[in-house]
Formats: C-alpha cells, sequence, structure tokens
C-alpha cells in the first residue's frame, strides 16, 4: 500500500487548483499559500454572480463545523461510548450515508417528509439515512441475519426546521447499539437501560432519568380510550411529542388537525400525564378499563420483569421514573369541587396539629387531576377528598395513590385511620 507523505508547496497549489476548481472556472497558477489558492479559486467562481452582493460564505442551514477543539471533545466522548459498547459484547457496523428511498419511506410514515432526497443518479432513487435503524434492519434482513448484536456510529440527516439553541440540526451524529433476534422477554432490553447508565454516569452530566414504554400498553391504551384502530399510529405520533409539547399542544394536534373526538383524547389525557416506576405499573394492573385489555396487560407483565431485572442490575433508580423523594409528605388534601378551599384549609389545619405531614395546593379551585398527578409525581401515598357530598354525609375520602382505592371515613375517624395506615406501611 502506498504511505502518504507531505508535499511541497508547489504541489499543494497544483492540485488544490484541479479540485476546487469547477468547469468553465479560470486557471490558477500555482502559488505557495494554501489559503491564497482556494480564495483566488472561491472568487473565480463568484464572479459571474458578482450582481449579488450579498452572499455570505456559510454553512448550510442546519449544520456546524467543529473546530480542533470540539473534536478533542467529540473523540474522548465517542471513546467512553464505543469502548460500552465492546465491554457489552457489542460488534462494529457501517452502513452507506445513503439508502434506496423505498427502503427508508417504507418506515417512517408521516415523518417520511423529513427524509433528505438525492437526485436520479443512474436509474435509482436515493435518499439520505434518517437514523441508524432502518440501515440495520435492511441490512439484517438482506444479509439474512438471525441474531446480532452490533453499535453504529455515524452521521444522519433530517430535513427539519434546526433550533441551534436546543441542539436540533440537519445534520448530526448518532450512537447506535441495538439487540437483534428472538430472546427470552425483557433480558436484552435489561442490558441496554444498564447500558445507557454506564455511559450517561461515565460522561458526569450530573442527574439523569431514563424513560421507558411499550408500544402494547399505548396500544392497549389507545383501544380502551376508544381511538378508532385507523388512528393508532398517527395519535402515537402526537403522544411521541409530549417531551417536546405540552400536553395542552398535543391535545390541539390530535383534535384539530387530527380529528379525534375531544372526549377520547380527555381519556388518553387521564393515562399518559401518569408518571412514575413500578408502583405506576402495579397501578395500572389496577385500572378498571386496562385491566380488561389483553394487549396492555401482557405489556405491564413485561415491563414488571424489567423493573426486576434492572433492580438487580443496581439501576432502578435511574430507570420507570423512581424519583428520590425531597420531601417527607404523608397526605395530600385535596377538592373536586370549587369554591372548598375554606374547608381545605380546616382539614389541613386538622392533620397538621395531630403531627401528620400534609400538603395542598396553594390555589383556590385547582383542578381534581391536577392535583392527584401532584401526588403522583411528588410519591405521596394518601389523598384526602373533601366535597360537597362528603360533607352531607359527614365523611372524608382516603385514597391510596398506588392502588388508586377510596373508602369513604367518618370525619371523626379519619385522623386515626391516617396514623394506622402510615404505622402499617
Amino acid at each position: 500500500m502506498p504511505q502518504l507523505g507531505l508535499l511541497h508547496g508547489r504541489a499543494w497549489a497544483s492540485l488544490l487548483g484541479k479540485l476546487l476548481r469547477p468547469p468553465g472556472a479560470v486557471c490558477i497558477g500555482a502559488v505557495h499559500s494554501h489559503s491564497q489558492v482556494a480564495e483566488a479559486v472561491l472568487v473565480s467562481q463568484l464572479k459571474p454572480h458578482q450582481e449579488k452582493s450579498n452572499f455570505i460564505i456559510k454553512t448550510p442551514k442546519g449544520t456546524r463545523d467543529l473546530t480542533p477543539q470540539q473534536m478533542v471533545v467529540r473523540e474522548k466522548i465517542l471513546d467512553l461510548v464505543v469502548s460500552c459498547f465492546k465491554r457489552h459484547g457489542a460488534k462494529g457496523l457501517d452502513t452507506p450515508a445513503f439508502e434506496l428511498k423505498e427502503v427508508l419511506t417504507e418506515k417512517y410514515g408521516e415523518d417520511s417528509g423529513l427524509i433528505y432526497d438525492l437526485q436520479d443518479q443512474g436509474g435509482e432513487l436515493l435518499s439520505l439515512r434518517y437514523d441508524l435503524t432502518v440501515p440495520f434492519a435492511r441490512y439484517l434482513a438482506m444479509n439474512k441475519v438471525k441474531k446480532m448484536k452490533r453499535y453504529h456510529v455515524g452521521k444522519v440527516w433530517r430535513r427539519e426546521s434546526p433550533t441551534v439553541v436546543q441542539g436540533r440540526y440537519r445534520e448530526f451524529c448518532q450512537c447506535d447499539f441495538d439487540i437483534a433476534g428472538q430472546f427470552d422477554p425483557m433480558i436484552p432490553d435489561a442490558e441496554c437501560l444498564k447500558i445507557m447508565c454506564e455511559i450517561l454516569s461515565g460522561l458526569q452530566l450530573g442527574d439523569f432519568l431514563i424513560k421507558v414504554n411499550d408500544r402494547r400498553i399505548l396500544d392497549g391504551m389507545f383501544a380502551v380510550c376508544g381511538v378508532p384502530e385507523s388512528k393508532f399510529h398517527t395519535i402515537c405520533s402526537s403522544i411521541d411529542k409530549l417531551g417536546k409539547m405540552s400536553w395542552k399542544d398535543v391535545r390541539h394536534e390530535m383534535v384539530a388537525k387530527k380529528g379525534l373526538a375531544p372526549e377520547v383524547a380527555d381519556r388518553i389525557g387521564d393515562y399518559v400525564q401518569c408518571h412514575g416506576g413500578v408502583s405506576l405499573v402495579e397501578q395500572m394492573f389496577q385500572d378498571p378499563r386496562l385491566s380488561q385489555n389483553k394487549q396492555a396487560l401482557e405489556g405491564l407483565g413485561d415491563l414488571k420483569l424489567l423493573f426486576e431485572y434492572v433492580t438487580l442490575f443496581g439501576i432502578a433508580e435511574k430507570t420507570f421514573g423512581e424519583k428520590i423523594r425531597t420531601t417527607e409528605t404523608q397526605v395530600f388534601v385535596a377538592s373536586p369541587q370549587k369554591n372548598f378551599l375554606q374547608e381545605r384549609l380546616k382539614l389541613i389545619a386538622e392533620l397538621w396539629d395531630a403531627g401528620i405531614k400534609a400538603e395542598l395546593l396553594y390555589k383556590n379551585n385547582p383542578k381534581l387531576l391536577t392535583q392527584l398527578h401532584y401526588c403522583e409525581n411528588m410519591g405521596i401515598p394518601l389523598v384526602v377528598i373533601v366535597g360537597e357530598q362528603e360533607l352531607k354525609e359527614g365523611v372524608i375520602k382516603l385514597r391510596s395513590v398506588a392502588s388508586r382505592e377510596e373508602v369513604a371515613i367518618k370525619r371523626e375517624n379519619l385522623v386515626a385511620e391516617i396514623q394506622k395506615r402510615l404505622s402499617e406501611s
């Protein structure tokens, strides 16, 4: 194999002149400065367009140059990432930057509008790859590979509106790790979560939380909420935006743009706004609607199994949203109706005086769903609910956040019942 060596200044100038000069460009004589060659060729290219005085030399929209300093950081990061992949037995793989357009559009659905198409070059319709997963699937199918644990680091391209301040570019680098094949449930999934924890911890980025889901639970949720099966895919793409958009905006998209009935969207909202870990999984098992859906139950069963495995790996606190509680609140005081602030204040004072750690929202008329979501997010185990019916009957509803079970307790027995439950937990 021929060795590469340094070229003399004149040789560089000649070589650069040939490489940079397009057809019809003015011939540039040999010069000793590389920058002079590049500048001269660029000027010769622009002469026919001198009337365009506003021309600016810049990178294309949504792309960037990486300086030598930035490359040092990137290489250190990629070294850490790739070494973790190799430690877990993955094989390296590379695929072309472009694929047959049909291969890509078959998978991406409504996101196919974000694919960069290339001009026809020899009878094939081609597009730049959108991610590294579809090329991997194509590789497996083409080579009839049944099982493979692989990693792939490479650039991908997406024709979307870039948001540089949020780190969203049209060209960016992805690091993929996939385990393809048929295996016993959740074992490879747990290893993937372990890899994520090792990498994010190794990069010392601070606290992080890994969110997991199961498509069977999502489809089961859509079914029990009344989403037509023909709309499952498009409604799923809206739900995927919850990390970037508020629930209000996602709901608007589903109803106004995708034709979903408002009451169906609201039922979906009751589920997708819940957060938690294994306690939320147990809570979903008790849900009267989801518990009747076979698909959802299968997904919940596997998520419960996954949690057992990540607990053995020592990463349970980083997955399933199992947050470290920052308060010791035992009871939350809530009301489902307006104009009950005074009753809530009376009730919470009674609990405080009994030595029970309690909270309420500092709003006159908070929605009940908002109050219950707060309890789930903060890990508060019990909720006491007071409303018109409770006042008439002289009772208070006591709700378990984990199981969603509610019982009516006589007002005079409430403190004793709460203390009993807290002592048993």
